[in-house]
């Protein structure tokens, strides 16, 4: 976890954090760490009112984009996770709110499991982590999955 810890102040930032989570899922992290920049600008800084608008062709587009990890089902599912995010900032009155709302660590690691495209547990713990939530010491953490 090298990850300056920060509390996002956009939905953005919010969106940025869980879709680095998306494409860290069975890649190596040095190697989403190192293409980021790039990333980052072929995704328009994950402005979550931009990507929910995302169509195939939008995704057809970034398939070829080389700056990208070009999987697919990881680019449509941060459409569908900029959509989700939006609705759930809307319902709470901000997204922070949304991720409060939802109690205990393990609630609010099974919320963004249920609610988000490809966030496992890890995912999800990485997640709340950079954003600045509450999580158990790694770890600990890591102890309870017997791993």
């Amino acid at each position: 976890m090298h990850e300056q810890l920060k509390q996002p102040v956009t939905l953005a930032g919010y969106l940025e954090t869980l879709s680095k989570a998306v494409f860290q899922t069975g890649i190596s992290w040095k190697v989403v760490d190192a293409k980021w920049p790039g990333i980052r600008d072929a995704m328009t800084g994950f402005d979550p009112q931009v990507i929910a608008k995302f169509s195939g062709s939008d995704i057809d587009r970034l398939m070829q984009d080389t700056r990208l990890i070009r999987n697919r089902r990881k680019l449509e599912g941060i459409v569908l996770n900029a959509r989700k995010m939006l609705e759930l900032d809307k319902d709470f009155k901000g997204f922070r709110a949304y991720l409060r709302s939802l109690g205990s660590f393990a609630e609010t690691a099974a919320a963004l499991h249920r609610d988000f495209k490809f966030m496992g547990e890890s995912g999800s713990y990485y997640f709340l982590w950079v954003v600045g939530e509450k999580v158990p010491p790694w770890d600990e953490w890591m102890a309870s999955r017997d791993r």
